[in-house]
């Protein structure tokens, strides 16, 4: 009965799906075309975080040469799942920023690089493995496995009697099991099947069922299956497995791609991946390797003069364990989210699926240097010692999440800020007040005076609510625009309350806020907890003109054979009006100008930007959410203590944000006045129509037919102007 149970074992389990095969999660490609924004410091982190080599001479794929402004590449080539991108030698020459000549081999004008694999979706064991087709795997390769590790395989029954009886003679002088004889195929039924303790029972299992294994399945099929198989290393939690994903692994590059020295290496760490590893042992490795060489030439299976030549050369391993350097938690996180709303835990760590997103690792490794720079220098300056930090980045113009970090070490799988931490976002939610307002241009304009005197709410309980300005002054009546671009508190509450709170809440479900929340006055300064990432979705509708899109961080899935199963096309559902959105903007440029985010006008000069500060009661929370014409960012400064941090949202978030911006951001703020909107100049004090050579006046949009009608006459000669609003003006 044993017999007959481990045989259906074999034949059903050896047949068909034989490993649990991760999901592999893909960066965006890099394109490349004349015109694409690119500098040659970014193409060259882009392209060692791919794994290319560079040589003076181009003679395999996944190898670069950089001479001054003029890049060649000879491209690997991938699979996506709209196209196969070919294996390319391609010339660029990049000229400030920008991809100003390519030229390919075989003409193409636009192309793609293969994306930068960022992680996995793992079973439970955390074994990881690339598997390839025995017909994939060079000659050599399996030459020398064989010659090394079981010289006998193709002509022995799936055991070696001379073995067992040379076993047995060591391990009876012993007095135990210390000499194992086993043959390829016993060594993966060991490892696909059975563990590793040794005992003679066991050891009597895996011979009965590699004969069994031998004579349901061909020599072939045994050595494929063994070379998928075979443990080669070990990469923090995750295992690798395979001479598919070891060649990545260790030399980021195909198994085709490998040279016999680098074959060799990898036969070597069969039988002790950890005792020889390359970069721990280099000098243990290199000996390992060589007898290898030695081997597979007593053994007539490898040529004396290739074997020696492969012996002169280094190791020519990659960098120490690139893979794990690849690891982007929060941003996993997020693509395992999504996924699993159509997609099971199981089939995700088991399919080997192929995950597209649209993350771009370079805008991420800038979020990661720009928040722990910050962070640690505001812990130098004694602010705290705990302090953490959140980030979402986003396309306006589609809603494609392109990096997150959920804490101050980018690539620690810890608690994801990003996606988990509910905090008070403060006056982060003040733009939603304004845009009620806003929406009826009939009754508010960024011109209407607003009162921020002291404000003094009645509460249904008898309880009186008298918030406060952050500098505690009052500052009388305002234009609608400055109260929103300097925060003031009692002018926010006292327009909030006016309008109607449930006005207020039902405008930020609309930015995109899903989860409900009580419709206290209190509201209206932003006392509600929200998610980094719930803010982000407000701050999207705006950038993206009113529109919509919810946030999506993959861009399709695609099975192993290549055959696209899901895409995650764009959504678009239109809020609010042009008019309105384009006011609120207006509003939100003034804030980085003249407002409570004025320091970026020197932080990004000559590059206009919208957003807004968030700070809550006892500096606990620092925000800035802005965003330009190519990009859209969320970062929140705090403590998980909830203690006070020291920072507003000028002094922190804002300061993170900045130095994203102007590391990755390419396309200044496209602010551009829907055909209902017209551009009068106004007084800054009293809202009444002025004239551009007057002194203290100010360019505001209005919709057409609520522009003021009074006219202040100046006094001649009185010309000084605001410049940027001038420039502004100029402009439009």
């Amino acid at each position: 009965m044993a017999i007959i149970y481990l045989d259906s074992t074999i034949r059903t389990t050896f047949t068909g799906k034989k490993w649990s095969v991760p999901s592999t999660v893909y960066a965006r490609p890099l394109e490349l075309y004349e015109g694409a924004p690119l500098t040659i410091r970014d193409f060259k982190i882009e392209l060692g975080m791919l794994g290319y080599h560079f040589v003076s001479r181009l003679e395999n794929p996944g190898q670069a040469s950089i001479t001054g402004n003029t890049v060649n590449i000879y491209t690997s080539g991938f699979q996506f799942s709209d196209d196969l991108e070919p294996a390319r030698k391609v010339a660029l020459h990049i000229q400030d920023g920008v991809v100003s000549e390519l030229v390919s081999n075989d003409g193409a004008q636009l192309l793609r690089l293969e994306p930068l694999a960022i992680g996995g979706i793992y079973p439970s064991h955390h074994e990881d493995r690339l598997l390839v087709k025995l017909s994939e795997v060079p000659e050599s390769l399996q030459n020398m496995l064989v010659a090394v590790e079981d010289n006998r395989f193709y002509s022995h029954i799936g055991i070696s009697p001379r073995g067992i009886v040379r076993a047995l003679i060591a391990n009876i002088k012993e007095g135990g099991i210390s000499q194992g004889a086993s043959t390829l195929t016993q060594q993966l039924v060991k490892n696909y099947y059975l563990t590793s303790e040794q005992t003679l029972s066991r050891k009597a299992k895996e011979a009965l069922m590699a004969l069994l294994l031998e004579l349901h399945f061909s020599k072939s099929e045994i050595l494929e299956g063994y070379i998928n198989e075979v443990y080669l290393g070990q990469d923090g939690p995750r295992s690798i497995h395979g001479f598919g994903l070891a060649s990545q692994y260790y030399f980021n590059r195909p198994l085709s791609d490998l040279s016999i020295a680098q074959q060799a290496l990898l036969v070597a760490l069969v039988r002790g991946a950890n005792y020889y590893n390359p970069w721990r042992n280099p000098e243990r490795a290199l000996e390992r390797r060589n007898l290898v060489l030695d081997i597979a030439v007593r053994e007539e299976r490898l040529d004396l003069d290739l074997a020696e030549r492969a012996k002169k050369r280094p190791l020519e391993i990659g960098g120490p364990s690139v893979a794990s350097h690849r690891r982007y938690p929060a941003y996993l996180d997020l693509v395992r989210r999504q996924l699993q709303r159509d997609y099971k835990e199981e089939d995700l760590s088991s399919s080997g699926l192929a995950i597209f997103t649209h993350f771009d690792p370079l805008v991420q490794t800038s979020a990661e240097s720009s928040l722990a720079a910050n962070i640690a220098k505001h812990k130098s300056s004694g602010k705290s010692d705990e302090l953490q930090g959140a980030v979402v980045i986003t396309r306006p113009n589609t809603g494609a999440v392109i990096a997150v970090l959920g804490g101050k070490d980018g690539r620690y799988a810890g608690f994801n800020r990003a996606l988990d931490a509910r905090r008070q976002i403060g006056s982060l939610l003040k733009p939603a007040v304004y845009l009620a307002a806003l929406e009826q241009p009939e009754r508010y304009t960024l011109a209407t005076l607003i009162s921020d005197d002291e404000y003094i709410l009645q509460l249904p309980n008898g309880d009186q609510w008298a918030p406060k300005n952050y500098d505690l002054d009052s500052h009388g009546d305002v234009l609608l625009y400055k109260a929103l671009a300097h925060s003031y508190n009692q002018a926010t509450a006292r327009l909030g309350n006016t309008i109607g709170i449930d006005k207020v809440v039902d405008t930020v479900h609309r930015l995109g806020v899903e989860q409900n929340f009580p419709a206290l006055p209190s509201v209206t300064l932003g006392a509600v907890d929200l998610l980094p990432v719930e803010v982000a979705q407000i701050y999207q509708t705006i950038a993206a003109d009113g529109f919509y899109t919810p946030l999506m961080a993959i861009n399709a899935v695609v099975e192993p054979g290549g055959e696209l199963l899901t895409s995650y096309p764009l959504e678009v559902d239109k809020r609010f009006d042009a008019a309105s959105i384009y006011m609120l903007s207006h509003a939100l440029q003034a804030v980085t100008h003249e407002g409570t985010a004025k320091s970026l006008e020197w932080l990004l000069p000559d590059f206009p930007v919208a957003g807004k500060t968030g700070t809550t009661n006892d500096l606990r929370d620092s925000w800035f959410a802005g965003f330009s014409g190519d990009m859209m960012a969320v970062v929140w400064l705090g403590n998980d203590d909830n203690s006070s941090t020291g920072l507003t949202g000028s002094s922190g978030a804002l300061r993170v944000w900045a130095d994203i911006f102007k590391q990755r951001s390419r396309l200044p703020i496209q602010n551009l006045p829907p055909e209902d909107i017209k551009m009068v100049w106004v007084d800054r004090d009293t809202g009444q129509g002025s004239q551009p050579s007057c002194t203290n006046t100010i360019p505001l949009p209005f919709v057409v037919g609520t522009e003021p009608d009074q006219e202040i006459r100046c006094q001649p000669g009185a010309t000084k102007v605001i410049d940027w609003f001038k420039k502004l003006v100029d402009k439009i």
